[in-house]
């Protein structure tokens, strides 16, 4: 167990590498019960929506989830967040609801910064202390699911939720989305019904070589996908563009927000460094933060991430390289201490979970 963000949660059950292997060939259970969730509902709801977020929520229907940034005004990134398309049964007329999922350690300062923003017809809830959340991943996570629930699980798109009865709990939201790249779903509910619903799940996945899994492999595994972690490799000073998240910030969307038009500015001219992943020849871990250096030893970038990859057998990390330099080389060093040690340019995801 540690402290993260005011909570104490799980780093690890067992070995972080056995969990991760498990997720990637059956099922873990995930509490990430920390993260926050807040409510906006209103006849204007999708206009904060649209005034915080760099994706474009009028494209969502009700039932879909999409990934965004909220935006600072000097070309950051104050969080990454889903937003929620959420049905309209407890709305008056003419009023739409969201739900934006946020990060634990931002809770506070996204909520000020919304709430700031919140100019328009509309009313922004904090629901995060009354909200448990359990991510169910891996490829046998709808197998374990279904039997909890009597909707067809594997119906729902990549992306979409449904809010049901599960586990003989009202009101849970059962979205398909997670952070591991193994498929799988996530589960809203009241915090109250979590025992409950953790227990379920692990009853049923027991014939399914399901495990409770810890934040440790939570962060390999979505580095294994290249997913962005806040704090690390996206936060107050890069811009999505540099950090490859180009496709969710939608600068010609029919709503202004922060920082639009540095963005199209960069979408237009390009940036000076970018967010790339890279794989070690040597056994070394990367660590967050270790210079990142080319063969001649000139100073081109920075560590963001880095592990010793379970799947693969050898550490994988990434970090924001100098543009100019990536146009002609894929070969470079990283800085240990007094020692440097090689390393490729690699794409992202460095594995394929389906394989």
């Amino acid at each position: 167990m540690t402290e993260f963000a005011g909570y104490d949660m799980p780093v690890s059950y067992g070995p972080i590498s056995e969990e991760h292997i498990n997720v990637r060939k059956h099922a873990g259970i995930f509490d990430v019960s920390h993260m926050g969730e807040f409510i906006v509902k209103g006849k204007e709801a999708l206009q904060l929506v649209q005034a915080i977020s760099s994706n474009d929520a009028s494209k969502l229907s009700i039932g879909q989830a999409q990934y965004s940034c909220i935006p600072n005004d000097k070309g950051g990134i104050v969080d990454d967040m889903l937003v929620y398309r959420l049905d309209e049964d407890q709305c008056s007329d003419g009023e739409q609801a969201f739900m934006l999922v946020v990060n634990a350690s931002n809770i506070e300062k996204d909520w000020e910064w919304i709430s700031a923003r919140n100019s328009y017809d509309t009313r922004l809830i904090n629901i995060s202390e009354s909200t448990g959340l359990i991510a169910v991943q891996g490829p046998a996570s709808i197998s374990i699911v279904q039997s909890l629930c009597e909707e067809d699980l594997s119906q729902i798109p990549y992306y979409s939720f449904i809010k049901t009865k599960f586990a003989g709990k009202d009101n849970v939201i059962v979205s398909a989305t997670g952070y591991t790249g193994s498929g799988g779903v996530e589960l809203y509910a009241a915090n109250e019904d979590m025992e409950d619903i953790w227990d379920a799940v692990m009853e049923a996945g027991k014939d399914h070589n399901i495990k409770p899994t810890g934040l440790g492999a939570r962060d390999t595994l979505r580095l294994e996908m290249g997913y962005c972690l806040y704090g690390n490799d996206i936060d107050d000073n890069t811009s999505p563009i540099e950090a490859g998240l180009s496709w969710i910030t939608k600068v010609k969307k029919n709503a202004s927000f922060s920082s639009q038009e540095t963005f199209a500015q960069q979408k237009r001219e390009g940036v000076t460094k970018k967010l790339v992943g890279f794989t070690m020849e040597d056994r070394r871990v990367p660590r967050k933060d270790y210079p990142i250096l080319s063969m001649e030893g000139k100073e081109i970038g920075v560590v963001t991430s880095g592990t010793m990859s379970p799947s693969l057998g050898y550490p994988v990390g990434m970090g924001y390289i100098d543009k100019a330099f990536l146009n002609d080389n894929q070969t470079i060093k990283i800085k240990f201490r007094n020692k440097t040690m090689e390393a490729k340019i690699a794409k992202v995801p460095f594995v394929d979970p389906k394989v």
